[in-house]
């Protein structure tokens, strides 16, 4: 049987690679959703927690870490449409914390050894992630600059509300500590996003949270999507779990009485959002069909940016000279490059790769791509975290089941 979209016997391939990592215990639970011009299609497989006996449900709640990125480069786009920011203007009016910036002589030398930072931080700067700080994976112990960044909690590790400052505060301590490397230099990674959380607050004159839900969460119906989970959703909530070394999940943060269950102090564009699938494709399918020449039903009345925003913003922004020096790995920009917020590929190098595909994974469990070509959208959210900066072996044979579906 087929359907306009996909091939509803090959479809059946997807649920059944999936329910093979929830038996065998990979993840507790999972949900993926895959559209394509107009059709849906949702699993859900396993619990919420482990030893749990409430099911993964399509409007479970997830943590979706660094799936916030996005939103937060469109939010701040928003303002640039309005003309209230600019891409390549000086951020000092804005974030006077940031202005004079000092440069690390060397990224592993002393924080006192620093040469004078050659201009000043733009929002294309932030929107690219080439500020000059980011996260690093190196040992505090090895490196002054992680060691500081570390005990100032500025965010360098894993989503932690409850342990960041207010963003005044944050910011503050951001700017006392000098930039790893010259503005426009490098790709890092992480606190970009935030930086760009303080900035949108300011401009708009609202809190994060507050533009987010008026600009993009209401236009989009994401009623499910906020920096925190109240106490009438915490059934719908997922605990969420690290990966031990031994293999086995152990909890990091719990449904209820976890780090999520109240207002944070610091409103995480990086990484501090809860949502459901639903939601986030929502979020998709806005940047799809705004930069569609063709459209769909009803989505000029769900459009947050025009084509020409969506268009640049999906659009590999790096150089070549900074992606030889950038990455987690080195061969991270072999095949992809870095837009506004988001992932692009470059050059196809897997079954499931057009070039043009964009998105973007969060790091406690969830990954989301938009192939325009194909006019499909798919997500898969688990509550399990990722072990390393690649996507799992459980995002890869999502993909490559859904692609081999395709009509």
């Amino acid at each position: 049987m087929h359907t306009h979209a996909f091939s509803r016997e090959r479809l059946g391939r997807v649920r059944q690679v999936m329910s093979g990592y929830v038996e065998r215990g990979a993840v507790p639970g999972v949900v993926t959703l895959i559209s394509r011009r107009g059709e849906v299609h949702v699993e859900t497989l396993g619990r919420l927690a482990i030893g749990s006996q409430a099911p993964m449900q399509r409007d479970t709640i997830f943590r979706i870490s660094s799936l916030s990125k996005p939103i937060t480069a469109v939010a701040a786009l928003i303002l640039v449409e309005e003309c209230r920011l600019r891409l390549d203007e000086s951020l000092d009016r804005w974030l006077p914390e940031l202005r004079d910036r000092r440069v690390l002589a060397r990224i592993d030398g002393p924080l006192s050894d620093t040469v004078p930072a050659q201009r000043a931080l733009t929002l294309r700067d932030l929107l690219t992630f080439r500020m000059g700080f980011g996260l690093l994976f190196a040992s505090p112990e090895q490196s002054p600059i992680v060691k500081a960044a570390v005990e100032a909690d500025i965010g360098m590790g894993p989503p932690s509300p409850a342990h960041m400052p207010a963003p005044d505060e944050w910011l503050r301590r951001l700017g006392a500590l000098p930039l790893m490397y010259q503005p426009g230099e490098r790709w890092l990674y992480n606190t970009s996003s935030d930086v760009l959380s303080v900035l949108v607050a300011r401009v708009s004159g609202q809190s994060f949270e507050r533009f987010l839900r008026e600009r993009i969460f209401e236009p989009l119906g994401m009623k499910d999507t906020a920096f925190s989970v109240p106490p009438d959703k915490l059934a719908r909530f997922a605990d969420s779990y690290m990966v031990k070394s031994t293999g086995a999940l152990e909890l990091y943060d719990a449904a209820r009485d976890g780090q999520w269950n109240g207002p944070p102090a610091f409103e995480s564009g990086a990484g501090g959002l809860c949502s459901t699938i639903d939601d986030y494709h929502a979020f998709a399918q806005m940047l799809l069909h705004a930069a569609s020449s063709a459209g769909a039903a009803g989505a000029s009345e769900r459009r947050v940016l025009s084509r020409a925003a969506v268009e640049t913003m999906v659009t590999d922004q790096l150089t070549a000279a900074q992606k030889a020096i950038s990455g987690f790995l080195p061969s991270d920009f072999d095949a992809h490059g870095w837009g506004f917020g988001v992932s692009v590929v470059t050059r196809r190098e897997q079954l499931w790769e057009n070039v043009g595909n964009y998105g973007w994974d969060g790091g406690l469990g969830t990954v989301w791509r938009n192939d325009p070509r194909e006019e499909l959208s798919t997500l898969m959210f688990t509550q399990r975290a990722w072990t390393s900066p690649t996507p799992p072996a459980e995002a890869h044979d999502f993909w490559n089941t859904v692609y081999q579906a395709l009509e």
